[in-house]
C-alpha cells in the first residue's frame, strides 16, 4: 500500500515545495520511499505551472535537495486521491477544511503540528521577505515536522 502526502500553502511556491522536497527525503532516508508519495499544491491558482521561488530553490539546493515540480492548484480529487494534505498555516487550514468535500479521505493536517514548539508552529510565508532567512526557517521547521510525522506515524501503526 502506497501513502499520499500533499504538502499545501497559499502559492504553491515556497513552503510547500520546501515540505515536499524535505519529505521526500525525510522518506528516502528511513529507507520508506517507495512506500510514499509526496506532491505540493497551492491553495491559489497563481503560480500554475511556474517553477518554484528562487530562493526555495536556492534553499533546498543549499541542503542538497533537488526540485524541478511545478505549481499546480489544489483540486478536488487531490481530497479523494491523498491521505495527509499538510496545510503551512492556520489559514491555509480554514481554506482547505472548507474546499474538502464532504467524503474527503485526507486528513487536514498543520504540519507544524509536528514536532514543533508551540509559539513555532506556523510556516510564516517568506516570499515577500527581502532575504533568504525565511526559507532557511521554514526548512529547518520542515525537516523537524517531517521527522515527527514520519516518526508518529511508524509509531501508531
Amino acid at each position: 500500500m502506497v501513502n499520499k502526502i500533499l504538502m499545501v500553502c497559499l502559492g504553491n511556491t515556497c513552503r510547500s515545495t520546501i515540505a515536499e522536497a524535505v519529505m521526500l527525503e525525510t522518506l528516502k532516508n528511513a529507507g520508506l520511499g517507495q512506500n510514499w508519495q509526496v506532491d505540493s499544491a497551492g491553495i491559489a491558482d497563481w503560480n500554475i505551472d511556474c517553477p518554484a521561488e528562487p530562493r526555495a530553490l536556492n534553499t533546498m539546493k543549499k541542503h542538497g535537495l533537488s526540485y524541478s515540480n511545478r505549481g499546480r492548484q489544489i483540486q478536488e480529487i487531490d481530497f479523494h486521491q491523498f491521505d495527509y494534505i499538510f496545510g503551512m498555516d492556520e489559514n491555509n487550514i480554514k481554506h482547505l477544511k472548507r474546499l474538502a468535500p464532504s467524503n474527503s479521505k485526507a486528513q487536514i493536517l498543520l504540519l507544524g503540528d509536528f514536532g514543533l514548539p508551540k509559539n513555532e508552529r506556523i510556516i510564516v510565508d517568506p516570499y515577500f521577505d527581502h532575504d533568504d532567512a525565511g526559507f532557511e526557517k521554514a526548512y529547518q521547521q520542515s525537516v523537524i515536522a517531517c521527522e515527527a510525522f514520519l516518526k508518529s506515524v511508524l509509531t501508531n501503526k
